[in-house]
């Protein structure tokens, strides 16, 4: 069973909710990068500007090149549940990942090796969701398997806000 975050543009009002429930989930201080953040989308000019917002995190891509990169074989990709995790005890702290990853996922504190968003990997253990979709007031974020994803979002259209996706399988 893979599992994955779904997301409707249409309903995200950019309040930040998920970025600071990830914080606090993971125990990021305030003055550091949380594994979740939100991106503001501005298009057309007055007066028919719009302004939308996408809130992203790790894309837990199948051909992960975080974990192809990886010296210490740190990084891998969880089969069945296709979570890409970082083994901190086997991490150097190289960096390497986070000059390969195109979604700018790897996160270094100071002190600390690289961490990244794994779906809240205890939450989703114990029969949860991710911190980030379940504070989400709007419900825009929705978690789940893959198969339950596409059958709640049907066909509805994606949009591809990021180039190269094909080559990383998110």
């Amino acid at each position: 069973m893979q599992y994955g975050f779904s997301f409707d543009l249409s309903r995200c009002s950019g309040c930040m909710a998920c970025v600071v429930a990830c914080m606090d989930e993971n125990d990021i201080p305030g003055d550091r990068s949380s594994f979740r953040q939100v991106i503001k989308l501005e298009q057309g000019a007055y007066p028919l500007a719009k302004l939308a917002f996408v809130t992203l995190a790790c894309f837990q891509c199948s051909d992960a090149p975080c974990a192809n990169v990886c010296p210490k074989g740190a990084i891998s990709r969880e089969e069945e549940s296709s979570i890409v995790r970082v083994d901190e005890a086997l991490c150097i702290g190289c960096r390497a990942c986070a000059m390969v990853c195109p979604y700018g996922a790897p996160r270094f504190f100071p002190g600390e090796k690289m961490k990244k968003c794994d779906f809240c990997h205890d939450r989703v253990a114990q029969g949860m969701e991710p911190a980030c979709v379940r504070t989400c007031t709007t419900r825009a974020l929705g978690f789940g398997t893959l198969e339950e994803l596409s059958r709640k979002q049907g066909e509805k259209a994606s949009i591809r806000i990021f180039k190269g996706l094909e080559s990383t399988g998110p």
